[in-house]
Order: C-alpha cells, then sequence, then structure tokens
C-alpha cells in the first residue's frame, strides 16, 4: 500500500507540475497610429531666419554704435585739454606730441570721426600776423596727425589768430592760455 500511494502521489505531481497554468489575460492597448509631422512651410523658416538676422544685426548695430558714442566721448574730453604753445612759436611740445598721439589712435579706430584744429595766439604783434601764426599752429598739429596716419580728409585747419582768447588781460598768465590749439570733434557717418 505504501507503494500503492506513492506511486499515485508521483503520478499526481507529475499530472499537477505538467499542466500549465494560464497567465492572467491582460489587454495590451494597440499602439496609436504615429502622428504625422505637421507640414514645413518653408516661407515660415526663411521669416524666422530673417527674423533672427535682423535681430543679430541689430544687436551689432547697437554695439557698433555704443562704441562709437565712447570713442567720441573719450576725444571730446582728450581734446578738451588744448594744446599750448611757446610765445611766437607753432612747434608742439612733448606733451602736445603724447595728447596727439591718443587722440590719432582713437581716430584710427573710429573712422566717423572728424576733428577741426582751430589756431589761437595773445593779443601781441599785428592782426594779420596773428592769423598767420594761428594757422601756422593750427596746422602744426593737423600735421603731425597726418604723420601719424589719420587721413587729411577727416582733418581741418582755422585760424582765429587774436579774436576768441580763452583768457582776458595782459598778464604772461593770460598770454599763455591764449597761444593755443583747440579742437572741434564731430562724428560724420
Amino acid at each position: 500500500m505504501k507503494k500503492t500511494l506513492l506511486i499515485t502521489l508521483t503520478f499526481a505531481m507529475i499530472f499537477a507540475c505538467g499542466k500549465k497554468a494560464e497567465p492572467p489575460q491582460v489587454e495590451v492597448p494597440a499602439e496609436e497610429a504615429p502622428v504625422a509631422a505637421a507640414p514645413v512651410n518653408q516661407d515660415s523658416i526663411d521669416a524666422a531666419q530673417q527674423a533672427e538676422e535682423l535681430r543679430q544685426a541689430e544687436l551689432e548695430n547697437q554695439r557698433i554704435e555704443q562704441q562709437r558714442s565712447l570713442l567720441e566721448d573719450m576725444m571730446n574730453r582728450l581734446m578738451a585739454e588744448e594744446i599750448y604753445f611757446d610765445f611766437d612759436k607753432a612747434s608742439l611740445t612733448e606733451k602736445a606730441r603724447a595728447l596727439l598721439a591718443e587722440a590719432a589712435d582713437i581716430m584710427q579706430k573710429e573712422p566717423t570721426l572728424y576733428v577741426e584744429v582751430q589756431g589761437h595766439t595773445d593779443e601781441r604783434g599785428s592782426a594779420a600776423y596773428n592769423m598767420a601764426l594761428g594757422g601756422k599752429r593750427a596746422q602744426s598739429v593737423v600735421q603731425y596727425l597726418i604723420d601719424y596716419g589719420v587721413s587729411s580728409d577727416r582733418l581741418k585747419s582755422i585760424s582765429f589768430g587774436e579774436e576768441a582768447p580763452k583768457a582776458e588781460g595782459v598778464t604772461e598768465e593770460a598770454y599763455a592760455l591764449n597761444r593755443r590749439a583747440a579742437f572741434k570733434v564731430q562724428i560724420i557717418k
């Protein structure tokens, strides 16, 4: 009997193990059909590219204008110093040359800067002599800038002689302030 029970149990286990249990049925949703991409409109792509190019160009123009404005301000501050001359002379001092070298560097960076150099004298001497001396002073400044590399068509010289004094009086201090070259800076686009 033991043998029969053992055989029965063995067959029961074989049949029980041999029968596969069915997995639970899970519904898998059907794959959704791929969404068709919207048709590409070349006109809208071109318009977007043009808009971006315009935006970049505008940013570049703003950067250039800021640069120009800074250079113009630097030039005006630099030229506000004026250049002074010895009595009856039109030759440039070392201080004047250093100032003009800075101005020339700025002018070479910004080709829209134009400078008018105004020559002045003190009241000693005749009006004709002073007009000629003022012209020589202005021209010595212009020539230095040209020699430094600034185009002559961006420079102008004019003489005021004794007609536009910076300081009134007949003292050596007043005379020294009137023996000068002054500057007028412009941006011409």
